[in-house]
């Protein structure tokens, strides 16, 4: 009896057990099933958009589409860089089954290099795989029309057009236009800077594979870009085009209208010939550039579609230099050009009247030593007017010595120089302007670093430390010319709008303006003119139908060591020819700074091409062809018989005028 109880009460205990056990596994599971459910309904209700939207696009690509860059004309709409179309032979990866066996076939029929083949891969490891790639560009008609006939045997490959960068022009103002080329790290980062600095632009260069470089492309290249479109393309699992499901159409980039006046540029450029240097044509009235040239130039044609090595080297190993603008980055002492500047910095500083006049023996004596004129015996009797005009060294030893350098280095700042002017193109030198402060930047030791007082006679002339662009010269004597008013150079007049076609003028209005003297500049005007008339100029500007102002110049290159100047044969041992002028004289419509790299004097070599421009420019004379060389003027040519400058130790050191 007692045992049944006690089977009766464990088997009750079991069953008690059993049915707890029972209860927590029927509430794990409603947990486990709610938590399930809970989980579903936070993926289907909160998370619905987000997953809608990732499964939307593992099911629709955007393929980019590259925006027609904008066209580049000058002043009377010449087109200078410009877009056109040309046929590419073009694989779309994914309807192709192997894509080096199709290529070595494709080679068998049109010319596929090895460059072709780098590039490819190189756009292969960016684009998706049913995007058409480029594998050879710019095919011929012959090329097409064999493709064409067997294009059957080449599933994934066909004849596309595309749009190209094209300067009809050629190497003409290349500087200053630039040209495009292949976007590289340092471009990517740029532009994310860019889009950082101005979150309000649309600043998208999917699909973009080239940007530009130097000159306006680059400076402009935000402007010439335009606005990349899209399409939707809804792709299968495999990641294979199925169809195009939208269609965004790109915004073409905004033309640039220039200042430069394409006709005188040409006219510009024949009249340098072989020789070296650079022109800068500038309107005083605006600071319009109408001419940049730097010679020799290269074909900016030749970078659109990958520059080849051996066109690359090529360049870079030519002693002239041809990439090197030297317009705006290749600073040069200015010699002569720097005396009109000097005379008004004594006029409006009020350390000299125009009457003012010297005794020219010949040499001016400074602390031991005789800086020599470049006239043997001297002038003779000089006032400034005259000093101008026959280039007296004489005057300006004296002039430098009373106003000092720091005056010098003050008034020369105020007109421009040895700052950057501002032109709307990228590379632009600061070229140097001497002063203590200067000096003592520039060198390291105590001794380099102090400013001694026989330097400051040597920049009174021009010489010793001063060094500055073509641009920069130009751009103080227009300075000058606009009675203190500053127009930062330009050479962008206005930019329009792809979409409008509204022009938006860049702005002429004067950045600043210098206290001068209207009285002073119109005597140095006079005293200018009279340089071209009767001075050095004068067999340069020989029956011109029109009044100009102008001043040589013969900037050092290499020191006698006991040469005469004549004795020099080596061509790059010689020095450079400056020449700086204007015209009309009563209201100056043009103004330039010629730089000839060892063309000797500035009467033999930058005053001609000066007048070729002039020419043109006022009177519509087309010369085309290199400005010929004129005799040096007697005051010029005198310098070949005489010692520059004497010290007691015998030592000799170039001074030119």
């Amino acid at each position: 009896m007692n045992r049944n109880m006690n089977d009766f009460q464990h088997s009750q205990q079991e069953l008690t057990q059993f049915r707890r056990r029972l209860l927590f596994a029927v509430l794990g599971v409603f947990l486990l099933f709610g938590a399930l459910f809970a989980r579903l309904a936070y993926l289907q209700v909160f998370l619905h958009d987000y997953y809608s939207t990732r499964a939307e696009s593992n099911r629709i690509s955007l393929s980019p589409i590259t925006p027609n860059r904008g066209n580049i004309t000058d002043r009377n709409g010449v087109v200078l860089a410009r877009n056109y179309s040309a046929f590419t032979l073009e694989i779309t990866p994914d309807q192709t089954r192997d894509l080096e066996a199709t290529i070595d076939a494709l080679s068998e029929l049109i010319d596929i290099q090895a460059k072709d083949r780098r590039r490819f891969k190189r756009l292969l490891e960016e684009a998706k795989t049913f995007e058409s790639i480029p594998i050879r560009t710019r095919l011929t008609d012959e090329e097409v029309a064999r493709f064409t006939a067997r294009r059957y045997l080449f599933p994934g490959v066909d004849v596309k057009a595309r749009l190209f960068r094209q300067y009809p022009e050629g190497a003409l103002a290349a500087h200053a236009i630039g040209y495009i080329s292949r976007i590289n790290d340092n471009d990517l980062a740029w532009l994310e800077q860019e889009a950082a600095e101005h979150p309000d632009r649309n600043i998208n260069y999917k699909g973009t594979t080239l940007i530009g470089k130097i000159g306006l492309e680059k400076e402009y290249e935000l402007e010439l870009h335009g606005v990349t479109g899209y399409e939707q393309i809804e792709v299968d699992a495999a990641g294979r085009a199925v169809r195009v499901l939208s269609h965004t159409a790109p915004v073409p980039g905004n033309n640039l209208v220039l200042t430069l006046d394409a006709a005188l540029q040409k006219t510009a450029e024949a009249a340098f010939g072989q020789r070296r240097g650079a022109l800068v044509a500038l309107d005083p009235r605006d600071g319009a550039v109408l001419a940049l040239v730097s010679n020799p130039a290269f074909d900016p044609n030749l970078f659109v579609d990958g520059i080849r090595f051996d066109d690359w080297d090529e360049l870079n190993a030519n002693p002239d230099k041809p990439m090197l603008n030297r317009a705006i980055y290749s600073a040069y002492p200015p010699g002569s050009t720097f005396k009109p500047l000097m005379a008004l910095a004594a006029l409006s500083q009020g350390r000299r009247k125009a009457s003012y006049t010297i005794s020219d023996p010949g040499f001016f004596s400074f602390g031991g030593r005789l800086f020599m004129d470049d006239k043997a015996g001297g002038h003779g009797s000089v006032d400034m007017e005259k000093s101008i005009i026959v280039s007296c060294n004489t005057y300006y030893y004296h002039l430098a010595n009373d106003l000092g350098i720091d005056a010098i280095a003050r008034f020369m700042g105020e007109i421009g120089l040895g700052a950057r002017t501002g032109i709307d193109i990228p590379g632009e030198s600061e070229g140097v302007l001497p002063s203590p402060e200067w000096k003592a930047r520039r060198f390291k030791s105590r001794e380099q670093q102090k400013w001694y007082a026989g330097e400051t006679i040597s920049v009174g002339i021009g010489q010793g430390y001063n060094a500055y662009t073509p641009l920069q010269m130009a751009h103080a004597l227009a300075n000058v010319l606009n009675y203190g008013r500053v127009f930062p150079p330009h050479l962008v007049d206005a930019v329009t709008e792809s979409g409008t076609g509204a022009a938006r003028k860049v702005s002429a209005a004067p950045a600043r303006q210098i206290p001068l003297n209207p009285e002073h500049v119109d005597f140095i005007k006079r005293a200018m003119a009279g340089v071209n008339r009767e001075g050095t100029g004068a067999r340069a500007f020989a029956n011109a139908p029109y009044t100009s102002g102008g001043k040589t110049g013969t900037a050092q290159v290499y020191s006698l060591k006991g040469q005469r100047y004549a004795g020099r044969s080596k061509e790059r041992l010689r020095d450079h020819s400056w020449f700086v002028a204007f015209a009309p004289l009563e209201e100056p419509r043009i103004v330039v700074a010629v730089l000839v790299e060892n063309g000797g004097f500035g009467s033999q070599s930058a005053a001609p091409i000066a007048r070729q421009v002039f020419d043109y420019y006022l009177l519509g004379k087309d010369s085309a062809g290199p400005a010929p060389e004129v005799a040096a003027s007697a005051d010029e040519g005198a310098l070949d018989a005489a010692p520059p400058i004497l010290s007691p130790a015998g030592a000799q050191h170039a001074v030119l005028p």
